[in-house]
């Protein structure tokens, strides 16, 4: 059975004009194909007329997702959302629930330290911004939620890799500087990201385990290395308190 031209009007399809969501194409058809399997298993043949891709294409991406867990069989044989996306919505849904709880906390910080604050978690080899509180006083030090920002430089990303078991992939980053930092308890960094700006972090740490980073950013003129010193006590506490919260 073929889909008449009306309901392949109620179908979602891929841009007709050929344009890309992004650079790459096979990541925006993947996409595509996992965006029509939210309502329920479908068929490959329904995948590929309402994707508008040639039926040996839409195969090999759906056996490709599949390898991947992120689709799998019905009895049937049609295809279906796999178990993998449950995984990894259930570590996106930690990060996302700790930065619901970050808002008192980066409240706190921001009335001690008058700079802008932000929470990190890890996301692959980069950084999630998952909450923020923006000082108003400029933009340089102002990081949007949903900012995804490297781990090899910032106060924020070193305290990811000092808390994380693969820190020695990141040739940037010493293992003598990640010690220090694990020993002190903080991460500091001036100019590393963004020219002009410094930041010092604090891991947010349940029963041994790294939820994320805490971070307070401002200018370099005002966060020089004592400044940071002297600021870092109240970071680590403000990020054991979120720590305890999200307990």
């Amino acid at each position: 059975m073929r889909y008449s031209v009306r309901d392949m009007e109620t179908l979602p399809q891929l841009p007709a004009d050929g344009k890309r969501i992004t650079a790459v194409g096979v990541l925006d058809r993947s996409v595509a194909l996992l965006e029509l399997l939210g309502d329920g298993p479908r068929s490959l043949r329904y995948l590929a007329e309402a994707s508008g891709l040639p039926r040996p294409t839409a195969h090999r991406l759906l056996v490709a997702l599949e390898s991947h867990g992120l689709l799998a069989r019905a009895a049937d044989g049609a295809f279906r959302l796999g178990p993998r996306l449950i995984e990894l919505a259930a570590r996106a849904g930690r990060g996302l629930e700790l930065g619901t709880l970050a808002g008192p906390a980066l409240s706190r910080l921001h009335e001690h330290t008058g700079e802008s604050g932000q929470l990190y978690v890890r996301s692959g080899d980069r950084r999630l911004c998952v909450a923020a509180r923006d000082a108003g006083a400029g933009l340089r030090d102002s990081v949007p939620v949903g900012a995804l920002l490297p781990l090899d430089a910032g106060s924020g990303g070193k305290v990811l890799l000092a808390w994380s078991a693969d820190g020695e992939r990141f040739p940037e980053l010493p293992a003598a500087e990640l010690a220090a930092i694990r020993r002190r308890g903080w991460a500091a960094s001036v100019a590393e990201r963004e020219a002009g700006v410094a930041s010092v972090s604090a891991p947010v740490l349940r029963d041994g385990r790294l939820l994320g980073a805490l971070c307070v950013s401002g200018p370099a003129s005002r966060l020089g290395p004592a400044e940071c010193r002297r600021l870092a006590p109240a970071i680590a506490t403000a990020a054991a308190d979120l720590a305890a919260a999200a307990g």
